[in-house]
């Protein structure tokens, strides 16, 4: 056979290669579908609760109030380290589902009744929620590889927005049928959620491990009781939320001056909210201790330890804490806004599914692209200045929009057509702007985790902006009721600059951050 004849067959690697992969086994699908399942709980916990309150007459203070059951989304820190030493996240992932779809199924058996029941079973829901989130972070820190970090944001943000906004689609079912059919198809899609979670790809093997077991860990705990009066302090600022509902509950008549007293703005929100900050603070101060470096291996509170022996650590949690604040200030108020201005259920569903849905992506996308083109430190300022802007513009539609009276009845037809042409405005300009800043923000946070501990910092970190989530919710429903809507929306406006006072230590820890090594200026 003359030489050029000859054909050389391809290496099974070559063909390997030119063969693309499934959808279902690329790193993105995965990434997409399991932050759609993590976006759906906060989505019920922002859109549903606080509409079905409303609905029912519970005033602003209340709702607001409400948001306090979120700090599990905050001490979420406390039980990270069990989900990273056990690792299965699917199987933590898939329960945690399927725990939310049983709180769906029980309100959806209780039908409208409002009792403490209720703030009870949001509680558990947002314990359930918390611990998706770590089993979850944790899953795609470990996916992914460094390099792949700026897109993968954009995904995350944009299907994690999507899943908040699919409970939009509850409310239409609320709205054309009723609120039971809404919660049971909540049930429906969180039990989806955790069956498609098990066919994620496995885990691979970790780079590392603590080298301190966790009894050796609780005995030197023993000898620094500071951590435990810190912790001891944060679980009570955590239940505090439940006490007053539980309270009015009992209707003891020897309980009837501390249920009054339960009634005011300072026990039910500055009492755990100072608890919370006590418990924080004595957990820096004693992480920050000589004797806390025994502690520094152990697979529960080494990962804190160690976070807080960077240099510039506590300002750049300060940044973590304040970077989101005048979005998350605004957040809660947004739906009962709606609701007062005689938007229905139903309304409200479709707005957010079939506008806000395609912005969140196209936000988170283009957030991630721009991180990656022009580095995390410009993107945190950059896009934060238009995160802010969505402020304004909702500031601006409450001004122009006239509220319902209260009590009256609500058809969805009372709202003049310029008036909801305004507020669809404002809700396209926040769905796009909040998954911008977000894109940032999640790189940021990922960039300073390391994969050794990836679970359990990257909760830690997520949950100083969730204490702050949930604080600006509850001051949100006072300064609502207030100063009324278009003030508080114009004062959530400069809650977003206090953190640009922080952006120099930002830039330091980047450029001492692995990531700062493999192309992101120190000075971007």
């Amino acid at each position: 056979m003359p030489e050029a004849d000859r054909t050389v067959p391809p290496s099974p690697a070559i063909e390997a290669a030119a063969v693309p992969r499934p959808a279902y086994r690329r790193k993105l699908f995965w990434v997409a579908l399991l932050y759609f399942s993590e976006g759906l709980p906060l989505g019920v916990f922002y859109d549903l609760f606080p509409v079905w309150f409303r609905q029912q007459g519970v005033p602003l203070a209340d709702i607001g109030a409400l948001s306090l059951l979120g700090l599990a989304w905050t001490v979420k820190f406390l039980w990270a380290p069990a989900v990273d030493h056990a690792r299965r996240h699917r199987w933590w992932i898939c329960a945690a589902n399927l725990g939310m779809a049983g709180v769906m199924l029980a309100f959806a058996y209780a039908g409208i009744a409002l009792g403490a029941w209720a703030w009870v079973a949001i509680g558990v829901f947002t314990m359930l929620s918390a611990t998706n989130d770590i089993a979850t972070d944790g899953y795609t820190i470990e996916l992914l590889d460094a390099r792949e970090y700026g897109l993968a944001n954009g995904v995350r943000i944009g299907f994690y927005r999507a899943g908040m906004l699919a409970a939009g689609a509850m409310l239409i079912v609320a709205g054309w049928w009723s609120w039971p059919w809404a919660w049971a198809l909540g049930a429906a899609a969180f039990v989806l959620n955790g069956l498609v979670a098990l066919l994620a790809p496995a885990e691979r093997a970790r780079p590392g491990a603590p080298t301190s077991s966790l009894g050796s860990e609780w005995a030197a705990l023993r000898s620094q009781p500071l951590f435990l009066v810190a912790l001891a302090l944060v679980l009570v600022g955590l239940l505090w939320p439940v006490l007053p509902p539980l309270l009015k509950w009992l209707a003891r008549p020897e309980l009837a001056g501390l249920q009054a007293t339960s009634t005011t703005w300072w026990f039910r929100g500055a009492l755990p909210v100072a608890l919370m900050f006590a418990g924080a603070a004595l957990l820096v101060g004693a992480a920050r201790g000589r004797e806390a470096s025994a502690l520094r291996a152990g697979p529960m509170f080494g990962a804190w330890v160690e976070l807080l022996a960077r240099p510039g650590m506590v300002a750049v949690l300060a940044f973590i804490l304040l970077y989101k604040l005048g979005d998350t200030a605004m957040g809660f108020m947004v739906r009962p806004f709606w609701v007062d201005a005689g938007f229905t259920p139903a309304q409200i569903g479709l707005v957010s599914v079939n506008l806000g849905l395609g912005l969140s992506i196209a936000g988170g996308l283009v957030g991630g692209w721009y991180v990656d083109k022009r580095g995390i430190f410009r993107g945190l300022w950059v896009l934060g200045l238009w995160q802010a802007a969505s402020n304004l513009v909702y500031a601006f539609a409450a001004w122009q929009v006239p509220l319902m009276t209260p009590g009256a009845l609500v058809t969805g037809l009372e709202v003049a057509a310029a008036d909801q042409a305004v507020v669809y405005a404002a809700s396209a300009m926040e769905s796009l702007t909040q998954g911008l800043g977000t894109g940032a923000f999640l790189a940021f946070l990922m960039s300073i985790t390391s994969k050794e501990r990836a679970t359990t910092e990257y909760a830690i970190l997520s949950s100083i902006f969730a204490f702050s989530r949930s604080v600006a919710g509850w001051a949100g429903g006072i300064g609502a009721q207030e100063l009324g809507y278009a003030n508080y929306f114009f004062l959530t406006f400069w809650l977003a600059f206090p953190a640009y006072l922080l952006l120099p230590s930002v830039r330091r820890m980047l450029g001492r951050s692995t990531d700062a090594t493999r192309g992101e200026p120190a000075g971007a």
